[in-house]
């Protein structure tokens, strides 16, 4: 079963200068279809499917016939829309077994008033790589139980780059003792991997990457050019929630947990003894506050344990990046669950706060579409925070389909042979 529609439009636009994000959650497939043009993307082209309940589970794929049937209808629903069929696309990975954390290694120079060469970054780079590929594959292994084998480095990207604690974004050319690359790795299960590489063939896709979402939406607000950007980036999508933590314009790190919209639209359906569909609804109402108040109560009062719960897993998530440094005092939401009111309640009140790292109470803001650096919004159909991820993950292809920078490239051809 091959994604493409042959009376589209086949030989009036160039299909290079054209790109698709594909966000595969669990309880919806969002396609996007972008043009590029001048490192900056329009999209065209919207789609969006349900999934079925048994397509997926907590972000992790469980069905592969049923997700490729449902992409192909956001595809063709996009492509009707945009009058193209892009082939190129960048699909996004969630689940709590994806693991992203940035490694920062220090190399000192032996000759530090010669100037730094590409040779000498590529070889740095290397080592830099193969150190914090080794050393974060065997965490995870340890941490899930998974044989090293079956683990996966899914993206990487470096994050910071200084010289003599200069930052710098091409060092080629500078003179300096010490050098500090922080590489950021997202590793993944290799079934969970494979699941998608599986579903883009089915699609007939030329798949650029499959990317950690949660680095997507760290990178999609233009982090590169604010290199004092600090925030906590939460997206609470239909399985999962997935957190990132931004400092000093680098990704530090993301973690995710199982705990997503599902878990609220079944209390919902408890609630009100309703069937799950039926539910969703009850709480897409609840959320815009359209329920009566005898509901409205019922839901209130039966959504707090659950949104305690969900509090704390939030709260372990950011306890491991506290350390000796304060956690940033900004919290950016996305999601389709991020909508629920309890949500922006509960990271507002003080009492979680307590054990954790912060200088103040942290601000908590809705990301919305039009802070998605790079990409416009041509059909005036991405309106709110569960639009975000799919336009990250184009934010993202925009770089995969140009030429990368000198350090990018570098790492893609270190990162490439490990791969291999």
């Amino acid at each position: 079963m091959a994604f493409g529609l042959s009376r589209l439009l086949r030989g009036g636009k160039k299909k290079e200068h054209y790109a698709l994000s594909l966000d595969i959650g669990t309880e919806f497939v969002k396609a996007l279809i972008y043009r590029i043009e001048k490192e900056r993307g329009f999209v065209v082209g919207v789609g969006r499917q349900r999934q079925r309940l048994s397509d997926m589970q907590g972000g992790k794929v469980t069905d592969i016939a049923g997700v490729i049937a449902n992409c192909e209808e956001a595809l063709s629903q996009a492509s009707e829309m945009a009058k193209v069929a892009p082939k190129q696309c960048v699909i996004g990975i969630a689940g709590e077994l994806i693991k992203g954390t940035t490694t920062t290694v220090h190399y000192e120079r032996d000759h530090p008033k010669t100037k730094i060469t590409i040779n000498e970054l590529k070889n740095i780079i290397g080592k830099v790589q193969n150190r914090a590929f080794e050393k974060t594959r065997q965490a995870l292994a340890w941490e899930t139980g998974y044989r090293e084998l079956d683990v996966r480095l899914v993206n990487s990207a470096v994050v910071d780059v200084r010289i003599d604690g200069y930052r710098v974004t091409n060092p080629v050319g500078f003179q300096g003792r010490d050098i500090s690359i922080g590489v950021f790795n997202a590793f993944a299960p290799i079934v969970h991997l494979g699941a998608l590489q599986t579903i883009s063939e089915g699609l007939g896709l030329e798949l650029l990457a499959i990317a950690a979402e949660p680095y997507a939406v760290a990178r999609c607000m233009g982090l590169e050019e604010s290199p004092d950007f600090s925030a906590i980036f939460i997206d609470i999508g239909g399985g999962t929630t997935d957190i990132a933590v931004v400092r000093n314009g680098g990704v530090e790190g993301t973690k995710m947990f199982a705990i997503g919209g599902r878990v609220f639209t079944k209390r919902v359906g408890v609630e009100l003894d309703l069937s799950f569909s039926e539910a969703e609804k009850k709480k897409i109402a609840y959320s815009s506050g359209q329920l009566n108040d005898k509901e409205t109560e019922k839901v209130k009062k039966g959504l707090a344990s659950d949104c305690q719960v969900w509090l704390s897993g939030v709260e372990l998530a950011l306890g491991e990046f506290g350390g000796s440094d304060l956690l940033p005092s900004r919290i950016l939401l996305c999601g389709g669950g991020s909508l629920l009111p309890e949500i922006e309640e509960f990271l507002k009140s003080r009492e979680w706060l307590k054990k954790l790292p912060f200088s103040r109470q942290p601000k908590v803001v809705f990301l919305r579409p039009k802070d998605v650096a790079n990409i416009a919004d041509e059909t005036e159909k991405l309106t709110g925070a569960q639009d975000i991820t799919p336009m990250a993950l184009a934010n993202l292809g925009i770089d995969l389909v140009g030429e990368a920078g000198t350090v990018e490239g570098i790492l893609d051809r270190v990162v490439g042979s490990l791969k291999e």
